[in-house]
């Protein structure tokens, strides 16, 4: 009646038409070129995602710490201006703020940030506010000497 045996007549049925039996196999090659794609975006925007006051560090010759979690930031710049992290702050706030803010307590790391050209008197004052309240754990950050 029209059915033909071998390979090609398994794949036809009575009126001609050809089925196709369901393919069983995952093609990963898009799916590849999407996390590719995802890599590198992420690659590019990760180097912008930091702390965002601009301010001209010092150079040092000390090794960068390695860190699990991210530090509070606090930022001087070269006119004076304190920041908690982004947000510009007084330096009679810094003290509640980062009560508010650290999440363990006095053992939470700080990182203070001043422009070389920021006064020092001002970094030293907001680096005395932050010890007289009983945090340990400050760090002062600096670039590292690429002529050492």
């Amino acid at each position: 009646m029209g059915m033909s045996t071998g390979k090609a007549g398994a794949m036809r049925t009575r009126r001609g038409r050809s089925r196709r039996a369901p393919m069983s196999e995952i093609n990963v090659t898009p799916m590849v070129d999407v996390m590719l794609v995802l890599l590198i975006i992420f690659m590019v925007a990760a180097p912008m995602l930091t702390v965002g006051v601009p301010i001209q560090l010092p150079e040092t010759q000390a090794k960068s710490l390695n860190s699990e979690t991210q530090p509070i930031t606090i930022s001087v710049n070269s006119d004076g201006t304190v920041f908690l992290n982004e947000s510009e702050i007084a330096v009679e706030e810094v003290v509640p703020k980062l009560q508010a803010i650290a999440r363990a307590g006095y053992e939470e790391r700080i990182f203070v940030r001043g422009d070389r050209s920021a006064d020092y008197g001002t970094v030293m004052r907001v680096m005395g506010r932050i010890s007289a309240a009983g945090f340990r754990n400050i760090g002062l950050v600096t670039d590292q000497d690429v002529n050492a």
